[in-house]
């Protein structure tokens, strides 16, 4: 049994445009560095009070975290932005 030819159209389409947006620049996010005020790379990265604790505040793109130490998949530290407090964000996030 062959594949019609517009699925494998369709396949291959999609195959392209997969590699196009893999090699479209974007940036990728990373694990933060203690001592570093990192760039959120996410759009919106929740600020914790602990680990999957309670919701403190949401840090938008382009805002800054001050990484203090790091535990398990988090990071502690300051929060700038509309923020301004210490607390956690998961990790991986930044640009």
């Amino acid at each position: 049994m062959s594949v019609p030819r517009i699925v494998r159209g369709a396949a291959l389409a999609a195959a392209v445009g997969a590699m196009l947006l893999a090699g479209s620049g974007s940036a990728q996010a990373a694990d933060g560095t203690v001592g570093t005020r990192e760039t959120v790379c996410a759009q919106d990265l929740f600020v914790r009070t602990e680990p999957l604790g309670a919701w403190m505040g949401t840090l938008s793109k382009g805002q800054t975290f001050l990484v203090e130490s790091k535990r398990s998949g988090w990071a502690y530290g300051f929060a700038y932005g509309d923020i301004n407090r210490r607390g956690w964000v998961q990790d991986g996030w930044f640009c």
